[in-house]
């Protein structure tokens, strides 16, 4: 395997950033390679919320596309983006260590928890799960990249900002003013990559099988379940976090309706033994306590 491996990723700085990682960890393996950056429909759209576009895979099709037609070998994916089930003839190649799960309050003063605050985010799980804490608050839309709503949002007439601490910190433009929000249960799969290749190109998956790590894979995976079971897309208000402490799972899921005045919540802990039902047993739940309803409410 001499050629270069082509890597397919989105042109925004933070995707940018991720394939650089990946390229680094195939050159761990003995793999030289290179980017090819690629438009998604979703970086073209800015208008609309996302939750509004009503298509799946808009940052990813794509790439998927690109890997089909043959253009590039891998595709490098924020996970949390990507629908849970993979197109045909498109497989895992691997799945790296996660960075940081959390979603951050950047705030421009002290005096955000006041009752006319207003809170900017595009995301329907972030504004439904903020609205059931802070429901004196409005929220309104800010679409962009991640420097770009960062600049946006000194602009905008808002007293803060939702975003998911893994891109701020990885391009390094966290800003001072910001509090991890603890409470806040983040995107299935938020802070994850996912690495696709063509399901054929055996001996290049084979290769970076390596790369895959195994805790990561696993959690990411039970939270996707819960997500697919739900009858929820990238886009719904459905936070889940999987997490492994010694010798049990730890599962927090949630759906939380559009505006925010209802939320069920699934919180429980599992022997290591059952980590691969634990996603489906939460979903399982959620469902006999009305999550659909709340899904279309």
């Amino acid at each position: 395997m001499n050629k270069l491996v082509s890597i397919g990723t989105r042109g925004s700085a933070l995707a940018l950033w991720q394939a650089r990682q990946v390229q680094n960890m195939l050159g761990s393996v003995g793999l030289k390679s290179e980017l090819m950056p690629i438009s998604s429909s979703g970086d073209k759209e800015l208008q609309k919320p996302l939750y509004e576009m009503g298509v799946q895979g808009i940052f990813t099709k794509e790439l998927d596309g690109a890997l089909l037609e043959g253009l590039v070998d891998l595709a490098v994916h924020s996970m949390k983006d990507v629908p849970t089930k993979l197109p045909k003839d498109i497989a895992t190649a691997f799945i790296p260590k996660r960075g940081p799960v959390a979603d951050v309050f950047i705030s421009k003063n002290d005096s955000w928890e006041n009752d006319k605050s207003v809170v900017a985010t595009s995301s329907l799980r972030r504004s439904a799960q903020w609205m059931h804490r802070y429901p004196h608050h409005s929220i309104i839309d800010i679409r962009g990249n991640v420097p770009t709503r960062l600049k946006k949002f000194e602009t905008l007439d808002c007293q803060g900002t939702i975003m998911a601490m893994a891109g701020l910190k990885r391009l390094e433009i966290l800003p001072k003013q910001h509090t991890v929000l603890e409470w806040m249960v983040p995107a299935p799969a938020q802070g994850a990559l996912l690495i696709t290749a063509l399901e054929s190109n055996k001996s290049l998956i084979a290769k970076l099988s390596t790369l895959n790590n195994d805790e990561t894979a696993l959690c990411v995976a039970q939270e996707r379940i819960f997500l697919s079971e739900l009858g929820g897309g990238c886009t719904a208000p459905i936070g889940a976090l999987a997490k492994m402490e010694g010798d049990q799972i730890h599962f927090v899921g949630n759906i939380t309706q559009r505006a925010g005045k209802k939320q069920l919540v699934f919180d429980q802990y599992m022997p290591l033994e059952n980590a691969h039902d634990i996603g489906s047993i939460a979903a399982k739940e959620l469902l006999s306590r009305g999550a659909k309803a709340l899904l279309s409410g």
